[in-house]
């Protein structure tokens, strides 16, 4: 597939100016400062304990051991079928979420909706989708799933949501619990051979890394790309290089972040990873080097990839679409740049001298299905 294949053939929504706008969404001046205030319903295995176990505390990262709700949460069924996941290619966040649900076999038991790459100040849309409205939920704006539950619902229509299909509503869009609950609550419909994302001997390590990771680096290319003031963005840029460079020393000895197999710690990494060349380095002004320039960390993003459920999940058009198209305070012409090349993901990487194997005593998730795979520049499927 011919790399920005996508790029010739759309023009950006043209909302500058308009009542719909992005422009002062984004940077709003000092400090770039991310909600985390979201819907913090769960579908879990067993509704009743969830509702009678005690009442938890919220968390940026969420916790794959919480027995109980947070408050305000409600518990939903696990139940094959009744819920769709909508997920733009486009968002780190939601990309999360769609590689999970890929390596633990989870695509008959939760159908993925897959908005556009673009939006404007009122949602994402479903405009990929035959006469832009999404098959199963007959949207044609994911604000009307949520505005189904919540007709005045006062916060950003953010992606991943689970939606509850019956009745259109939004159930949560709590993405960092949600790829959790996926690996813990919805064990019984995972396929054979699913990774163990969460080992249980792993956790103590692992979470305190995952927080580190989503405020350094997920988050902090953020923190860099919309800050508003040039103390704000040096202090952003210093600690995100600052974390860049322990995980590049941390991974110099370990194949995956937590040892020799992949968790859901690489899952979270990775989405940031394979967008830093095409959007953060230039767009979020992320520039003292590229990821090409830190080997192990792009030997790394590589060896992950090349694995099944990462790499062949990636759409680079949508990714830069995004970005360059929606931020209209970073970008206010919406041009999208033609780079970078993209045959470099498939190099050798050298990983497995490293030793381990990405799926430990599990194996590989089958070929990503014909209705979803990713449409835009990805060398895995030229």
């Amino acid at each position: 597939m011919a790399q920005n294949s996508e790029s010739h053939q759309h023009e950006p929504q043209k909302t500058a100016g308009t009542e719909h706008s992005t422009k002062g969404a984004y940077v709003t001046g000092g400090e770039f400062t991310r909600d985390t205030n979201y819907i913090e319903d769960r579908v879990v295995a067993d509704p009743q304990a969830a509702q009678s176990a005690p009442q938890e505390e919220s968390s940026s990262i969420g916790d794959p051991r919480l027995a109980g709700l947070t408050e305000g949460g409600q518990a939903w069924p696990v139940e094959p079928g009744r819920y769709r996941l909508v997920a733009a290619r486009a968002c780190p966040w939601a990309h999360r979420s769609i590689i999970i649900r890929r390596l633990l076999g989870l695509e008959d038991a939760i159908s993925l909706g897959a908005p556009g790459p673009t939006h404007d100040a009122r949602s994402w849309t479903f405009d990929l989708d035959e006469g832009g409205v999404d098959p199963v939920l007959g949207t044609e704006r994911l604000q009307e799933n949520y505005f189904a539950r919540f007709p005045d619902y006062p916060r950003g229509i953010t992606v991943p949501a689970l939606v509850d299909v019956p009745t259109g509503g939004v159930v949560t869009n709590n993405y960092p619990q949600l790829t959790f609950d996926l690996s813990t609550q919805w064990r019984e419909h995972h396929r054979t051979g699913a990774p163990d994302l969460l080992p249980e001997d792993k956790l103590d390590e692992m979470l305190p890394m995952i927080k580190r990771i989503f405020t350094e680096v997920n988050n902090g290319v953020y923190r860099a790309g919309f800050a508003g003031s040039q103390s704000a963005y040096q202090d952003a840029y210093d600690r995100l290089f600052t974390a860049l460079d322990w995980l590049e020393s941390h991974l110099s000895e370990r194949r995956y972040l937590m040892g020799e197999h992949i968790t859901e710690a690489d899952v979270r990494l990775f989405t940031t990873l394979v967008r830093f060349d095409p959007v953060y380095h230039g767009h979020f002004k992320c520039n003292r080097n590229k990821l090409t320039e830190m080997p192990n960390l792009w030997a790394y993003a590589r060896d992950l990839f090349q694995t099944p459920g990462f790499g062949d999940t990636v759409d680079f058009d949508q990714i830069k679409r995004h970005y360059y198209e929606v931020h209209e305070d970073l970008n206010p012409t919406q041009i999208v740049p033609v780079g970078p090349d993209l045959g470099n993901w498939l190099g050798e990487h050298g990983r497995e001298a490293l030793g381990g194997s990405p799926f430990g005593t599990g194996t590989a998730p089958g070929p990503v299905a014909a209705s979803e795979q990713p449409g835009g520049a990805n060398p895995l499927y030229r």
